[in-house]
């Protein structure tokens, strides 16, 4: 397909394109950072103007864009005033579902964020592992990110041909990352505000990729993370030792994820690959 990618220079963007390239996808990377000698268009995603200009069609990349991964955000809380990170990451995200529907786009998979489950997690969630339908936000981050969720609903409601997937990313990692895991072990409250989960940026790419191939009309949510936690702790004895009082609904083994995976096993046929503990 050929595939607009928002915010392409990014820790995960980076990864995602080559990704996408390498299944054989044409990626257009949209982009603040970056320069055109990178392939990278620079776009204000917070201009409908441009946002829609170039989802229509620019004349030095022909061809009708079939798919958007949009990506492009302020990344976290806390690294600008909390007014920008909501216009910036609101507007973004409005004006590529908005440029998709006038233009006929009929595929998108966003990022959404593990901070909709509760983050971080200073009040104990309702039960672990958590999944999908916990929603909890509590900064302006993660409330932003359950708006664009919304919006996203409304726009395959308005549309019944729409796709959109919303992948609730965990801790995004890079291989690189992990020599610092060490420095986590022996203090088990040190990550406890993420349940101790995160994703290798690899992996992330490929459940983008099978959600655009798999997915079909309408709105779904996923949580993905990898398929065990940052910790060498068995995670039945971190939930015991830091969150006592929760509901644990099903056993738990060895060191797996304690952030609910199972969805996306299911609908996407995704299964992680990569493992800190291996690198």
């Amino acid at each position: 397909m050929r595939i607009i990618l928002t915010g392409g220079s990014g820790k995960l963007g980076r990864v995602v394109r080559r990704h996408l390239s390498d299944l054989g996808h044409d990626v257009l990377v949209l982009d603040r950072a970056g320069s055109v000698k990178d392939g990278v268009v620079p776009v204000d995603l917070t201009d409908a103007g441009q946002v829609l200009d170039v989802v229509a069609g620019l004349e030095e990349h022909p061809g009708r864009i079939e798919a958007i991964v949009h990506l492009a955000a302020i990344p976290a809380p806390g690294l600008i005033p909390d007014v920008a990170t909501f216009q910036n990451n609101i507007l973004s995200t409005h004006h590529v579902l908005q440029a998709a529907r006038r233009a006929g786009v009929k595929r998108l998979v966003t990022a959404s964020s593990e901070t909709l489950l509760g983050l971080p997690m200073d009040v104990p969630p309702p039960y672990i592992p958590v999944d999908e339908d916990v929603t909890a936000p509590n900064s302006t981050y993660s409330l932003v990110k359950h708006l664009e969720e919304q919006m996203e609903i409304e726009f395959c409601r308005w549309d019944p041909e729409l796709s959109v997937t919303a992948m609730r990313f965990s801790n995004v990692m890079a291989p690189e990352d992990y020599a610092g895991f060490d420095a986590w072990q022996d203090d088990p409250t040190a990550r406890k505000w993420n349940l101790w989960g995160y994703i290798d940026a690899r992996d992330a790419a490929d459940a983008i990729g099978k959600a655009l191939e798999v997915r079909g009309p309408g709105f779904e949510r996923y949580i993905i993370a990898n398929a065990d936690t940052v910790m060498r702790t068995p995670s039945a004895e971190l939930v015991q030792a830091v969150f006592p009082d929760v509901r644990v609904t099903k056993d738990i083994e060895g060191t797996e994820t304690l952030l609910s995976i199972d969805k996306a096993r299911r609908d996407l046929g995704w299964e992680p690959q990569h493992s800190w503990r291996n690198e």
